[in-house]
């Protein structure tokens, strides 16, 4: 399918590329602002596209010299600005990739345009030699900033670009997708209410093998760990361990289980749950733990994020974390 057609969600994005096209009005600097799996990459590559098509009545046309280039990954004039360390990208990554390529105009297209994906790793030195080209570019000049956190960016950079938020798709499309992408219906509740609106970690769970076992297992934890020993505790480190490509998601599921714990607490409304089906367990939680400690928890759980985020030891912040679930 051609240009947004494929790209669920996020419709107000897509229509205000499509104005921006039609009317010749396009900016020379866009941040896209979103979670990871949540489809910057394909609205940048998308936007790109049209852009670049050579059709006066349907963009993309997928026929021009141009659509055809960028469908073999060859066009000359959409540039993915790389990064040697994957960490960070810094300052000779920008002067490389865009500002000393800039200053050639375009080989065949009206537009020169640069994808930066991973934005929020640009250092401060980075983001100071771009400032230099947004500032001042050329009139030929696009540059998308693909970014899960534009609040990271210096002030100077946000306030020439547009800055384009994604949203979260809602459960009925999310639904539909899954259904047209071949996933099991009996797993796509679970899935619709674990990625919370975002299509990429929704497909990277539905095509992960261990991720029933590991919602199975962390929702075992969550409803015994009050019952569970230190040493009992500890053994689901190992369990955990198993898991440790996918331990952002498991933190978040936990997290999801407190809120419901907390919502259900404080409004005694089975309505505003997520996990509606565990109500029973939710509340049993939310009896034993005081308003302070549930809060408490999902704090450490925050805290094992940045730990682990931080490269700090994964079987620490792991015990730390599971011994706070004890707290009452």
């Amino acid at each position: 399918m051609a240009g947004f057609d494929s790209i669920i969600g996020n419709r107000q994005i897509k229509e205000h590329f499509e104005k921006a096209i039609q009317l010749n009005k396009i900016s020379h600097g866009y941040i896209l602002n979103g979670e990871d799996g949540m489809g910057k990459l394909e609205l940048a590559k998308a936007f790109a596209q049209m852009v670049q098509c050579e059709s006066t009545v349907k963009k993309p046309c997928m026929t021009c010299h141009s659509c055809k280039q960028f469908l073999s990954g060859n066009h000359p004039d959409i540039i993915y600005v790389k990064h040697e360390k994957p960490g960070v990208i810094g300052v000779d990554d920008i002067r490389t990739g865009i500002n000393s390529d800039i200053v050639i105009k375009p080989y065949s297209s009206p537009y020169k345009i640069y994808i930066v994906d991973e934005a929020e790793k640009m250092s401060v030195q980075a983001q100071n030699a771009l400032l230099k080209t947004i500032e001042e570019p050329p009139s030929y000049a696009i540059i998308l900033l693909l970014t899960t956190n534009a609040e990271g960016f210096l002030p100077t950079i946000l306030s020439r670009c547009m800055v384009l938020n994604l949203k979260p798709v809602s459960d009925q499309e999310m639904n539909s997708y899954l259904e047209k992408q071949g996933i099991d219906q009996t797993k796509i509740p679970t899935l619709i209410k674990f990625s919370r609106g975002n299509v990429g970690k929704a497909m990277r769970m539905a095509q992960s093998e261990s991720f029933t076992t590991m919602i199975g297992q962390i929702m075992t934890l969550l409803k015994r760990a009050d019952q569970m020993n230190i040493n009992e505790l500890l053994e689901f480190v190992t369990i955990l361990t198993d898991y440790k490509l996918e331990i952002k998601d498991c933190l978040d599921f936990m997290q999801m289980w407190y809120r419901d714990v907390l919502m259900l607490k404080a409004t005694n409304d089975l309505n505003l749950l997520l996990f509606k089906e565990e109500y029973s367990a939710i509340r049993d939680v939310g009896n034993k733990k005081s308003y302070e400690t549930i809060e408490k928890i999902i704090q450490a759980i925050d805290t094992a994020k940045r730990r682990l985020d931080a490269n700090v030891n994964f079987e620490l912040t792991m015990e730390i974390l599971l011994l706070a679930l004890k707290e009452k």
